[in-house]
């Protein structure tokens, strides 16, 4: 790009109010937004000069210091700029004037009889002029080479049915000779009509998926509300569980605790007694000793006929402790408790699961697979049965295998 550009490349022009883009080139600011805004629907933006393509539509920056003071010195020395170039011209996606020389002009009609595209300033003689009176024109269309007949370039105007193609009225002569052949605007007629049942049948399916989206939409909804329901009642339901066994532990507890303290102060009681009585007898004990040691015999003889009365009228009690004393029975009934417990919770998971697992949510109709299997149709896909669980392992590893596909099948949509 030369670095003392003065002129436009869109208006041809002294460069007004200039910017500049990624590649480097320079363009009015008006005629930079309004080509780009013609281009807008197309989502892609091309620089007017080097055709380089922009998927985002670049910000132009305004070119500013000497440069600029030097553009509008010289252009205050020159009579001002048209006020609004014309920008009709024919961009990518548009069809061009097959008369313009050099930049085309948008087409606004194409002649079937020219096979050609016209801008409104070269349609005006298909107007004015009677030599154009039978022609036939129609909003413009590109490719009108896709009119002309290969063979004999002349215009196609005819249909022929048995080979199904679009021919001229010399095709007729040799290559379609006795074939089922009518005018394009008959066939286009007929077709037109099937077009329409063709139509009207896509419409009817249209109606009859969305009723079936709004009521598999109503379904699902209210299967939140009972998944919801479910949760809060089993919620409910196990914690009033949870807080019966609790209620089942605490008395237990209290029932252990209570045969504990019967038990010791049972014990207590016969080992205070066995004390007083140990003591007692080491107190005997202890006067026969001294007793036998005396030297005085009457004191001797006075009491040791009282320690022997004594001794032989007292019956001491005999304390026996049970062998078979233990809480063991406690632990077996807890135990068994537990055990009848688990293969209770275990039956019951096994026939929710059951229970839930035994009529999908929805399906597809077996008869609509049949028709579409005839058909050009999408195919029908069947959904797996699911194997039924039939302990609380199998329910374990179900409720696992289940909620990683959830997670897959989530992970997959996002």
């Amino acid at each position: 790009m030369s670095s003392d550009q003065e002129d436009c490349h869109l208006c041809k022009e002294y460069l007004r109010d200039p910017v500049s883009i990624p590649c480097g080139h320079i363009f009015c600011s008006i005629c930079l937004k309004t080509y780009w805004d013609h281009a807008e629907h197309t989502g892609s933006y091309l620089c007017p000069q080097c055709k380089v393509t922009y998927n985002k539509r670049p910000t132009p920056r305004r070119i500013g210091g000497s440069r600029q003071s030097t553009i509008q010195r010289n252009a205050e020395s020159f009579p001002p700029p048209p006020p609004s170039p014309d920008y009709n011209y024919a961009g990518p996606q548009d069809v061009g004037c097959d008369i313009c020389v050099g930049k085309k002009h948008k087409a606004i009609k194409s002649c079937l009889m020219c096979l050609a595209s016209y801008c409104e300033k070269h349609l005006k003689p298909h107007y004015e002029s009677t030599t154009f009176k039978r022609h036939k024109l129609v909003d413009e269309i590109g490719h009108l080479d896709r009119q002309i007949c290969p063979q004999h370039q002349k215009g196609l105007e005819l249909f022929c049915r048995t080979d199904q193609m679009c021919i001229c009225v010399l095709c007729t002569v040799k290559e379609h000779k006795g074939h089922d052949m009518v005018s394009a605007e008959q066939e286009r007629s007929e077709e037109q009509q099937r077009l329409g049942a063709t139509q009207a049948e896509i419409q009817e399916k249209i109606h009859d998926r969305l009723k079936q989206m709004e009521e598999l939409k109503q379904a699902v909804d209210s299967l939140k509300r009972s998944a919801q329901q479910a949760l809060q009642d089993c919620e409910k339901m196990f914690g009033d569980m949870l807080r019966s066994i609790e209620r089942m532990h605490q008395e237990m507890t209290k029932l252990i605790s209570s045969n504990k303290r019967s038990a010791l102060t049972n014990a207590e009681g016969h080992m205070e007694r066995l004390s007083h009585e140990i003591a007692d007898l080491k107190r005997r004990d202890n006067e026969i000793t001294q007793l036998s040691r005396t030297e005085d015999h009457i004191h001797f003889i006075q009491s040791y006929h009282m320690l022997i009365a004594q001794t032989e009228n007292e019956e001491l009690p005999t304390v026996s402790v049970n062998p078979y004393f233990s809480f063991g029975p406690v632990t077996k009934a807890v135990s068994e408790m537990k055990q009848h417990l688990n293969e209770f919770s275990n039956d019951e998971l096994v026939k929710v699961a059951k229970a839930v697992n035994k009529i999908p949510f929805c399906q597809l109709d077996e008869s609509k697979k049949r028709r579409s299997a005839k058909s050009d149709e999408a195919p029908v896909y069947k959904s797996v049965p699911v194997h039924e669980p039939q302990s609380r392992d199998d329910f374990m590893k179900y409720d696992r295998s289940g909620r990683s596909h959830r997670h897959r099948r989530v992970s997959h949509q996002l």
